[in-house]
């Protein structure tokens, strides 16, 4: 979840920088539609878009706008992707990705869409883009977002065995690698046996052989002497 959430803020943070520049979208579009003969139509979906940047676009600037709003639907699709993967889903949540699912299709008509307060994209067009021409396109990513959002908090709430199946395979491999690990880098180590040893004084014998001057004293009765 966590790898989501860090996702969709940088969508958001690109979604800022395409916002301040939505009068040069609009203006990219109107060239577009220009040079295609065609300025009774709607902006009607994503495929558009795509169309006009790879056929009708005859600038730098428009080029370098309209790729950056199919950046971000493509960013938006692949999101959408990796939420299917996290869990099965509640039909609430379901139901809002299905939404964010359709919304970012290729081929889904987006000419109706108008996105609501605190959104105000819509209100920076005249009054014929926004009911004409340019009101749905501007308000296809604000709209996904907000989907979104209420997908991450829905999510949320759920029991954390809800995610479990997420992290299972992950921990199974885990534990693999850990059983898999030989004994003497788990920390089991061999003991020493501790021996003493006498202390050696100038008038002791020099050990012979093997002997370091460590050995066992000797024998002695309970309660007697030698």
């Amino acid at each position: 979840m966590n790898e989501a959430k860090e996702s969709l803020r940088n969508i958001e943070q690109k979604y800022k920088l395409f916002q301040q520049q939505q009068f040069t979208f609009i203006t990219a579009l109107e060239h577009c539609r220009e040079n295609t003969h065609d300025k009774i139509r709607p902006i009607a979906s994503i495929r558009q878009v795509q169309s006009y940047t790879e056929h009708y676009c005859n600038n730098s600037t428009d080029h370098r706008i309209l790729l950056m709003f199919l950046d971000i639907c493509s960013e938006l699709n692949k999101l959408c992707q990796h939420f299917e993967a996290l869990h099965s889903g509640t039909p609430a949540t379901n139901n809002l990705l299905e939404k964010c699912k359709s919304l970012v299709s290729q081929s889904n008509d987006l000419s109706s869409l108008r996105a609501k307060y605190p959104h105000d994209v819509v209100n920076h067009l005249s009054c014929d883009e926004a009911r004409n021409h340019y009101g749905g396109v501007v308000s296809l990513i604000p709209i996904i977002l907000d989907l979104i959002e209420e997908w991450i908090a829905h999510s949320e709430k759920l029991p954390r065995k809800a995610l479990q199946h997420v992290s299972e395979p992950q921990a199974r491999q885990e534990a693999t690698g850990v059983a898999a690990r030989p004994s003497w880098t788990i920390g089991t180590q061999p003991r020493l046996r501790k021996h003493k040893c006498r202390r050696l004084t100038k008038d002791s014998p020099k050990p012979r052989g093997n002997d370091t001057g460590c050995f066992k004293p000797p024998w002695r009765p309970p309660g007697g002497k030698l």
